[in-house]
């Protein structure tokens, strides 16, 4: 698709929408800011410019027109018009993302996360299913602290392992099969996996729980999460590597050359540095307070503090926290899209969209609901490139739909649809970050990875419903 095609189709979206006959029970204002909000959305799935600046420019239009009120049905004032546009970057959950790609950061410069995953090759990867375990026990020793799995798997764990295949002549044009067909599938898969299981190990995880908060008024703590998500998390993690072994067999079984390369890098890598044990300390430190802080210190807090000892102690410089765009770029971005999704919440469209929906659930047990939800919420992120556009899109539109049936467990809905979020990862080529740079080195075909996603996607729905929600409305 052409650049002026995909930077027209999001106007043309709006101003349709916008065209169309406001709904009975909603006002003007709410419907000409879901027109707004719809053009935002198929701006960030076809991003004809980068998706940060779509979002600004989205509050910005908003704004402008002052389609937000602060107090319905009263048009705001200029004032509260922008203070609304800047209101998601006061939310901390925001600036918890923006601190955790610091995390990410110290992991790389100080060389931590590359000595952590050439050690694991090293002691496991004698055998190639070994060298699975590897891959997958380094992405997730890293994901608690390295919320882009893009940096955690294609910037830290691909960059290792591709190196690995081309030991056994295994390269995209020569026998991929060989090895390196199953060492970047399993990459990818496991990401996926670890994404989910950990707040921290996706961004828009951090997105979700914000959303969530606004829409249903449930905050979800670091430790909430993981304990709902630990047994199907736990199972994925542990079956990935030899579900792939099995659907997609590697034909070299041994592995003996990837130790010894291992232990050469390591070698000249050196002994552990300052640097790295501080690197480590301080993440330790940041996990053991997520975890037992609780109300006492606050998630985004413990960030902070992790983020003032990184520069006290030079893990990372202040230049190097001004230089690092990416994490700018998604301050910027998640900033505007939390207001974004705000917004609908403040206009009415969710109240009346929830009232619309209540009458076509009814009658159905809370059970059948809440698998539906979330099998449609999972399978609908097939026409998304985006996890963060998938949240923007739909998270408060299907709480809200939830929220619209009697007797709902909205803790579970929540927890059930945000915990989904990294698992949906792998659907496509283009599902989530790291998808095409595992897609982009060759080894899997595209024939071989839509047939895998799929095949994998049902498996890690199918364990995330028969495990997840029986075990989350025990625990709720």
């Amino acid at each position: 698709m052409k650049l002026p095609v995909k930077a027209l189709l999001p106007v043309v979206v709006g101003l349709f929408v916008a065209a169309l006959p406001v709904p009975a029970g909603l006002q003007p204002y709410a419907w000409q800011y879901f027109a707004v909000f719809a053009a935002v959305v198929v701006g960030l799935v076809l991003e004809p410019i980068p998706a940060a600046a779509i979002g600004v420019m989205g509050v910005t239009l908003a704004a402008l027109l002052r389609l937000v009120p602060a107090k319905p049905p009263t048009p705001p004032t200029a004032g509260e018009a922008i203070r609304w546009a800047l209101s998601g970057f006061s939310n901390g959950t925001v600036w918890l993302i923006f601190i955790a790609f610091m995390f990410a950061l110290g992991y790389e410069k100080t060389g931590l996360g590359r000595r952590i995953s050439l050690s694991l090759i090293k002691v496991l990867g004698k055998k190639t299913l070994g060298l699975g375990y590897a891959v997958a026990f380094a992405d997730c020793i890293l994901a608690p602290f390295m919320p882009s799995n893009t940096a955690r798997s294609g910037g830290t764990i691909f960059p290792i392992i591709k190196n690995i295949p081309p030991l056994y002549g295994s390269t995209p044009d020569n026998e991929p099969r060989r090895i390196g067909s199953y060492i970047m599938w399993v990459a990818l898969a496991t990401t996926c996996v670890t994404s989910s299981l950990f707040l921290t190990g996706l961004a828009p995880n951090l997105l979700a729980v914000s959303v969530i908060e606004k829409t249903a008024g449930i905050r979800l703590e670091w430790t909430q999460w993981f304990i709902a998500i630990a047994p199907v998390g736990i199972i994925l993690f542990l079956a990935v590597p030899f579900l792939s072994y099995i659907l997609y067999p590697p034909t070299q079984k041994e592995s003996a050359d990837a130790p010894i390369w291992a232990d050469k890098e390591l070698t000249a890598m050196g002994p552990i540095t300052r640097k790295e044990l501080t690197m480590a300390g301080l993440a330790l430190f940041a996990l053991v307070l997520w975890i037992s802080g609780g109300k006492a210190i606050d998630s985004t807090t413990t960030a902070f503090i992790a983020l003032c000892l990184m520069l006290l102690f030079k893990v990372i410089s202040w230049d190097d926290l001004l230089a690092n765009k990416q994490a700018w770029n998604v301050l910027m971005w998640f900033g505007t899209l939390v207001a974004l999704a705000d917004g609908l919440a403040k206009t009415g469209f969710l109240t009346w969209f929830a009232n619309g929906v209540a009458a076509h659930l009814a009658g159905y047990s809370l059970t059948t609901v809440m698998v539906a939800l979330v099998v449609v919420f999972f399978a609908i992120h097939y026409i998304f490139a985006s996890v963060t556009a998938h949240v923007t899109a739909l998270m408060a539109v299907f709480l809200t739909a939830a929220a619209a049936v009697p007797g709902m467990n909205m803790k579970v809905m929540a927890l059930m649809l945000g915990t989904s979020l990294g698992i949906m990862g792998i659907l496509t080529p283009f599902a989530t970050g790291p998808s095409p740079i595992y897609y982009g080195s060759g080894y899997i075909p595209a024939k071989d990875f839509w047939r895998l996603g799929f095949i994998f996607g049902v498996i890690f729905l199918g364990v995330f419903l028969a495990v997840g929600i029986p075990w989350m409305l025990a625990i709720s």
